[in-house]
């Protein structure tokens, strides 16, 4: 079964294709199935934001998409900034202005719990929708720390991991990180239904 991932991150492709190979899934990218649009994220949830860029890509297609949705909840910030978290300092703030704000927001708050939370929707030509959910915890530090990685990476401590996802190469992040746990879960679901 050949599966388009609503995508233009060659990251997320490859994680996608690492974690489905067990079922005889090939994921393309919308680029390599000709399909150039950008899809703007108006839902307030992330399982809806998944859906609106699965559902778009796949009115250009006849083959499953699949799309995630992503972002960073602070328990402090009343769990801003969400689905809000790519544009959270600005349109086209850097990743260090987007750790800022959240740093400075903060300031020496004690309560710095924190998730990344992710969910993916796989959308099939006959309009029938699978969604899957992944979280991963942890809590924001300081100060950024870490190389790696991009967006809030720097500071996110992962419970997980005992170090930053920054710290962390892919190898370490991609067992414990949201996208890979919505996968994996969306993985569980698609055993059931890969003969659809």
């Amino acid at each position: 079964m050949k599966i388009v991932a609503a995508t233009r991150n060659n990251g997320k492709i490859k994680e996608l294709q690492a974690i489905l190979s067990d079922l005889d899934i090939e994921i393309v990218s919308q680029a390599e199935a000709g399909i150039d649009i950008e899809v703007e994220e108006t839902g307030d949830t992330f399982e809806k934001n998944a859906l609106i860029k699965a559902k778009s890509v796949s009115m250009l297609c006849d083959d499953p998409v699949i799309a995630d949705d992503s972002g960073l909840c602070v328990e402090a910030l009343g769990g801003a900034p969400g689905v809000y978290s790519a544009r959270y300092a600005g349109e086209n703030a850097s990743d260090e202005e987007k750790n800022n704000k959240i740093l400075a927001e903060l300031g020496e708050t004690k309560n710095r719990k924190a998730k990344f939370v992710c969910v993916t929707a796989l959308v099939f030509p006959d309009g029938y929708e699978v969604t899957a959910t992944g979280e991963t915890y942890g809590s924001i530090t300081y100060e950024p720390h870490g190389e790696k990685g991009f967006g809030y990476d720097p500071i996110f401590y992962s419970d997980d991991l005992k170090k930053t996802f920054a710290d962390a190469d892919d190898n370490e992040k991609n067992k414990v990180s949201h996208r890979a746990r919505a996968l994996q879960a969306l993985y569980e679901k698609l055993k059931t239904i890969t003969d659809k």
